[in-house]
């Protein structure tokens, strides 16, 4: 059976909806119901980054050179779980999924492996994180917000609340990584908002090429301001461990589309 011009491998349906999983041209998504891909992998090269959103969201290598302990909120198919988990090896990653039916598709149909550095809890990741801002505090250095369902950005991570936990449960020298919808732009206006106050205007948004995603990158009062030229040295370096991913062509953005606040995190 074909489904958004691919040949359907998977469905299923659990409490929140249809679970979709496809396969166009040696690349499987996951669907949750519409044509938007919630994630995707390369049969033929499944622990790398296919979408240009999840290759931007490694931008924060930039400004931090190990990812320590790390928090995903939203699993999707893994792909970025798996790209950290690929790449360091002492890295300690907890996801945050509200659905246990995605992360046995992320299991089954996208090669997320069982791994003793990964644990993964069932829970609704606002209500985790602000429940457990004293136990958690200070304990991630990076997070890691994809959490889109098929109507959009989910509720419980729609509120200033929300990105004080987070700012709670990051180390000093944390950075926060957050996929943003720019289509929608009083959600997008409200969030940068949010992030702003909380996060004292230490934040730098990266569009993503063609597509609706802006990434979001807030960081701790303990990250260092950087030097462009500095950065320019590192993103060359870089691409020669990351080689689909354009940390030059990262840093080009950042300049355009940060006017007004990035000199709060990078001195030209």
């Amino acid at each position: 059976m074909y489904r958004y011009e691919g040949q359907l491998v998977h469905e299923s349906h659990d409490d929140d909806g249809i679970i979709e999983v496809i396969d166009t041209q040696g690349v499987r998504s996951l669907h949750f119901g519409s044509s938007s891909r919630q994630s995707s992998m390369r049969l033929n090269d499944p622990d790398n980054l296919e979408l240009d959103y999840v290759r931007a969201m490694m931008a924060w290598l930039l400004f931090k050179e190990t990812p320590g302990n790390a928090l995903v909120i939203g699993l999707g198919g893994g792909s970025l779980t798996k790209y950290l988990l690929h790449h360091y090896t002492d890295i300690q990653i907890n996801v945050i999924e509200y659905r246990q039916s995605v992360v046995k598709i992320a299991r089954s149909h996208f090669n997320l492996p069982l791994d003793p550095r990964l644990k993964i809890i069932i829970d609704d990741g606002g209500d985790y994180l602000r429940k457990r801002t004293d136990t958690l505090a200070d304990h991630y250095n990076l997070l890691f917000l994809d959490a889109f369902d098929h109507e959009g950005m989910a509720e419980s991570v729609r509120n200033e609340a929300f990105f004080d936990a987070c700012k709670s449960v990051l180390t000093a020298d944390g950075i926060m990584v957050l996929n943003l919808w720019g289509s929608d732009k009083a959600l997008f206006q409200q969030v940068t908002e949010w992030l702003g106050r909380t996060f004292k205007w230490r934040l730098l948004f990266l569009p993503v090429a063609n597509k609706g995603n802006i990434i979001g990158f807030a960081f701790g009062e303990n990250v260092p301001i950087v030097q462009m030229k500095a950065l320019r040295t590192l993103a060359i370096a870089l691409e020669e461990n990351h080689h689909s991913i354009d940390f030059q062509g990262f840093l080009k953005e950042f300049k355009r589309n940060n006017a007004h606040i990035l000199n709060n995190v990078i001195s030209l």
